[in-house]
């Protein structure tokens, strides 16, 4: 027989078509499931007798052969009289590498063919080998995809066709469990099946670690969810199941004693099958519980090797020493903001940092290093990202920095993007996409808040983003270059211990991250007012003394509702790192690179007896190289202190004087013109912290100077800094101090 004719003797619906003939497609997920209503597979017959068959609406060849039990070989004619070298030889079912038939498949799994047929499962020829095809269909019972089992116990197990996306399998029954209040996740096909023949209800995640965020929504209205964790790759979908925050509140954990699924399970005794699981539900560990042991456990062992950083007095002094040795000089201010910012993390309102300056400054090398300080978690880096990247990846954004090196012009989305998510603290992206039932909309929500760093040679960034960003600019003089090369040289610094600074964050995740700051009335009503964007700046300032407090929390009080009490000296350190910040970027003040930019064009017109002054001879007055000096001179411009009065590209720059330049203004008060505040109007309750060496870790309640014997607690006054050993002089005995040091007794 030609094998066109054996094609068309298996085809149903043949219709002759000039020069040959068309049929119905038999894949069982043409037309989406719906089946070919129309003859749409071409069979023709090729020049050298073979059949040629194609499916107008894209079914693969492969698949459609086997739907008619043929072999791809039986296309083509066999010179020696037969075709596709098929063996009549029987193949064997009594062993575990048997083939794939849905007969051999239900006794796997240990489950009845008919129930099985049930479930839409159907034995079809994959490659011309034996498949067990397994629909996937919505709540309407329409099917999504198809994913078939083409080995019991060989890898691969299971193929999804290209182009299908993978789904929960399972869904036509969730409303079974939202009426019986749970279900069962569980890995695969095979262990779904098993539980819905016991009644129970589930949902199968295809694939090891399959599981995707997304998914979430189709789970709504179940009350507990039982997660089987099975092996390796089951603790990675555990992970990112526990990562996905619709769900783990109702999420439990289920680990099998001696057997690797529920399957396996019910192979082992299928009388007493329901009662084992009722037992596996009734021993569940809730996420919320793991979270909190696992929580206690991590705070534990990070308080073990921070204590005594924890416990000093000016944090950021030692972080500035260790960053030094890491061979970052000279940017001890910038380190220390960075430092505040990416510990401000843990607030709901995060500061967001943009460092600039000159290629080969540094900057990138200043953010690496001070991120080196932190647990991985705390940031999520990119080189560069497309557009929607933030919508689309599985990475959780919430309570972290995004930091991106060397930003460059994004484009407005991935702007937008950005801007939306440090303003709403969110994101949420609708889009349609094609499902079974047509064109539906679909929303993408991605949780904060999250902060976000990055660098740049620009000296503005885009308008809106701007005003959300702290803006620091590295130093760009020869001494500063002199310094570099002098930390470079030294080949016997010796590297800091960051595990402690690491350990120290760790314990922080853990600890309290309610800040009270009770002078922050008087602190609105003296900043300066002179620009909109300083309602911005106030928050900003805000969250950098929130982050100091918490950082230092070991050695501050809490109020009656176990706040951290904010004292003067927080607001000091912070007022020190941004006040000329803030000032800046509100022009009211002249950032001294740019003074000393338009004092130089000033020198050169005058000194030199020129009428204007040229880059070069700019950044030779001020002794730094022709790139930084044209930095320096385009921020000046940009600001209208200067002006270039030449408009010809590629000639040199002829710069005058422009605007005047102001006398600066401060923005932030004195600490000392916020002294007149009550500190007791926010009652302490008098705790003194922290609660891990003196309750969890050191095994005794009292107070914080009973946590070690033979000591005794030396305060000092959290304004003036100082005291004769009673009480500072200057303010009333009954003023609050601040926890010093441990004096023996």
């Amino acid at each position: 027989m030609r094998p066109v004719d054996l094609v068309l003797e298996r085809a149903k619906n043949v219709r002759k078509t000039g020069s040959g003939w068309l049929v119905s497609c038999p894949c069982p997920d043409h037309g989406q499931g719906r089946g070919d209503r129309n003859p749409s597979v071409s069979i023709t017959e090729g020049d050298d007798s073979r059949a040629l068959v194609n499916c107008q609406a894209g079914c693969q060849t492969e698949d459609i052969v086997a739907e008619l039990g043929l072999n791809m070989s039986d296309l083509f004619e066999n010179r020696n009289g037969h075709r596709g070298g098929r063996s009549n030889t029987s193949q064997k079912t009594t062993s575990t590498d048997q083939p794939p038939t849905l007969e051999n498949y239900a006794e796997y799994v240990g489950l009845p063919i008919g129930f099985l047929k049930e479930l839409g499962l159907k034995e079809y020829r994959h490659l011309g080998e034996p498949a067990v095809s397994m629909p996937y269909m919505d709540a309407n019972g329409e099917v999504l995809l198809t994913r078939s089992r083409v080995s019991l116990t060989s890898k691969p197990k299971v193929k999804t066709r290209s182009g299908d996306k993978h789904r929960l399998y399972g869904l036509w029954k969730l409303e079974e469990a939202r009426a019986a209040g749970y279900a069962w996740l569980v890995e695969g096909e095979s262990d779904s099946q098993t539980l819905w023949y016991e009644g129970e209800p589930a949902a199968g995640i295809p694939g090891a670690n399959g599981w995707k965020s997304e998914w979430a929504a189709e789970l709504e209205g179940i009350d507990r969810l039982y997660f089987v964790v099975e092996d390796g790759p089951g603790e990675g979908c555990w992970e990112k199941l526990a990562a996905t925050p619709e769900i783990r509140d109702r999420l439990y954990r289920v680990e099998l004693a001696d057997v690797k699924d529920v399957s396996e399970l019910r192979k082992k005794g299928p009388d007493g099958f329901k009662g084992r699981l009722r037992e596996a539900r009734g021993s569940a560990r809730a996420w919320q519980d793991i979270a909190e042991t696992e929580e206690r456990e991590r705070t534990r062992e990070a308080w073990a090797s921070c204590r005594e950083l924890a416990e000093s007095l000016d944090i950021l002094a030692a972080f500035s020493k260790d960053l030094e040795r890491c061979r970052v000089v000279g940017e001890r201010t910038n380190g220390e903001l960075l430092y505040l910012a990416l510990t401000s993390r843990l607030l709901d309102r995060i500061v967001s940092v943009a460092v600039k300056g000159p290629t080969s400054g540094g900057k990138s090398y200043l953010v690496t290093s001070v991120v080196g300080f932190f647990p991985k978690a705390a940031v999520y880096q990119f080189t560069s990202f497309s557009e929607k990247t933030l919508y689309y990846t599985e990475e959780p954004l919430s309570h972290r920095h995004l930091i991106l090196a060397e930003a460059a012009g994004g484009g407005e989305v991935q702007e937008y993007a950005i801007r939306t998510l440090l303003s709403e603290g969110r994101l949420e992206y609708e889009f349609v996409e094609k499902t079974s039932d047509g064109l539906r909309p679909r929303r993408i929500t991605k949780e904060g808040p999250t902060g976000f760093i990055t660098t740049t040679t620009r000296d503005k960034l885009h308008a809106e983003n701007e005003t959300r960003y702290l803006s620091l600019v590295v130093k760009d003089t020869r001494e500063q270059t002199r310094q570099v090369f002098r930390a470079l040289a030294e080949e016997n610094a010796e590297e800091p211990d960051l595990t402690r600074w690491r350990a120290l964050q760790t314990w922080l995740e853990g600890g309290e991250h309610r800040v009270a700051i009770p002078y922050a009335g008087i602190l609105a009503e003296k900043m300066g007012n002179v620009a909109v964007r300083l309602r911005r700046d106030f928050s900003v300032v805000l969250s950098l003394i929130k982050a100091h407090a918490i950082l230092h929390q070991a050695t501050r009080e809490k109020d009656a509702n176990g706040r951290i009490v904010a004292t003067l000296e927080d607001y000091s350190r912070v007022r020190g790192l941004v006040s000329g910040v803030i000032a800046e970027g509100v022009e009211a003040t002249v950032p001294k690179t740019v003074r000393e930019t338009v004092e130089a064009v000033d020198n050169v017109i005058d000194g030199w007896g020129e009428e204007h002054a040229t880059n070069r001879a700019v950044a030779e007055e001020l002794e730094i190289d022709k790139a930084a000096a044209s930095r320096r001179v385009r921020t000046a411009i940009g600001r209208g202190y200067i002006k270039n009065l030449e408009d010809r590209k590629g000639h040199p720059a002829r710069l005058v004087l422009a605007e005047s330049m102001p006398e600066d203004q401060e923005i932030l008060p004195r600490a000392e013109e916020l002294e007149g505040v009550d500190l007791l109007t926010v009652d302490t309750g008098a705790i003194h912290n922290p609660p891990p060496p003196s309750e969890a870790y050191d095994g005794g309640g009292g107070s914080y100077a009973s946590t070690r014997n033979g000591s005794t607690d030396q305060r000092v006054c959290c304004i003036h800094g100082f005291t004769d050993g009673k009480g500072c002089y200057l303010c009333d005995p009954n003023h609050p101090y601040r926890l010093k040091e441990k004096v023996a007794t």
